[in-house]
């Protein structure tokens, strides 16, 4: 599926609120229908480790064409 900017940025928008709402800093990765970058936010206070972990389970997601949370 091809995301657009708009569409990456309303997801990270989305992902931050939830990570806000459960009181967890995040990294969020996006990426697009080729598996690469789109968009990515870090949290302030959010490891520095799970910006890979970000990175790959988006990737995974991607390979495997199912939502990360799968």
């Amino acid at each position: 599926m091809h995301v657009t900017y708009d569409q990456a940025e309303q997801i990270i928008d989305a992902a931050l609120a939830e990570a806000k709402k459960i009181g967890v800093p995040s990294c969020i990765a996006v990426l697009d229908s080729g598996a690469s970058l789109k968009s990515f936010r870090r949290m302030d206070d959010a490891w520095v480790g799970s910006i890979d972990v970000a990175m790959k389970k988006a990737k995974t997601a991607c390979y495997f064409a199912m939502p990360s949370g799968e």
